[in-house]
């Protein structure tokens, strides 16, 4: 069996990811540059130190999942979640059932609570935030970022909703509490059910069509009725149809 193929049964057996499912050239050239720079001579070697070490099986973990995140990345969409789609889902309910899917390290949940309280008040905001890296997570608790991660979030917001200390900024206590984050693999876990609103931006590029195919199922399956989905720019659903969904606005997409 070849060296890469072996590697990926071995992971999938001992932390239950499928790196199958990850786009190969990708994965393995990411995985390639790990070993090469711990200096071992292939994925036998590297196991076998994986399977030995937990501090390095972390940062194995870090190093396969994508954490490039920002506050407001795309500007634009989030301009039409706030000036479309919020009011829409806030004409029938005074709180949302909101998810943010593989929310890295925690900018993309804070981004939708800020957004969201412009039109109710914090303490009426509970967003769900999940991610597979444990390290990403910490970080997002922690919620101290450095200054470039705020380049598009608008002065007032920015004024309103972080601390400055030094050259880094930390997000308010009050955003903070709107915000429960848990560890999740979109790829075996279970779903929660009925939500109003699901976020999943740009980690889809990173899938093989067979694993974008199944989450976007186990999406339209949790979604409410009239719910939405919000995609990264890079990630535009071609067959929404195929998932129960129909395009509702550039990169989202209604529970029909």
């Amino acid at each position: 069996m070849p060296d890469y193929l072996k590697f990926i049964e071995q992971i999938n057996r001992k932390t239950g990811i499928n790196l199958s499912l990850y786009k190969e050239a990708q994965m393995r050239r990411r995985l390639t540059s790990l070993y090469d720079k711990k200096g071992f001579a292939n994925f036998e070697e590297f196991f076998f130190a994986l399977d030995q070490d937990r501090d390095l099986l972390n940062e194995f973990l870090d190093r396969m999942t994508i954490n490039v995140s920002e506050f407001y990345r795309n500007a634009k969409r989030w301009e039409v979640l706030q000036n479309k789609i919020f009011p829409k889902l806030l004409q029938s309910k005074k709180t949302l059932k909101i998810w943010s899917a593989a929310c890295s390290t925690g900018e993309e949940p804070y981004t939708i609570a800020m957004v969201l309280g412009n039109h109710i008040p914090l303490s009426q905001i509970s967003i769900l935030a999940t991610d597979l890296d444990e390290n990403a997570i910490q970080r997002a608790k922690a919620a101290i970022y450095p200054e470039r991660s705020l380049a598009e979030v608008p002065d007032d917001s920015k004024n309103k909703y972080f601390d400055k200390q030094g050259t880094f900024y930390e997000v308010k206590k009050e955003i903070k509490n709107t915000v429960t984050f848990k560890k999740h693999n979109l790829l075996n876990d279970t779903y929660e059910q009925n939500f109003d609103l699901i976020v999943c931006r740009n980690v889809m590029i990173y899938f093989t069509e067979e694993a974008k195919d199944q989450i976007y199922t186990n999406f339209g399956n949790s979604l409410k009725k009239d719910g939405i989905l919000f995609v990264g720019s890079t990630e535009q659903i071609f067959n929404p149809q195929r998932y129960g969904l129909e395009t509702e606005d550039t990169f989202f997409y209604r529970k029909i």
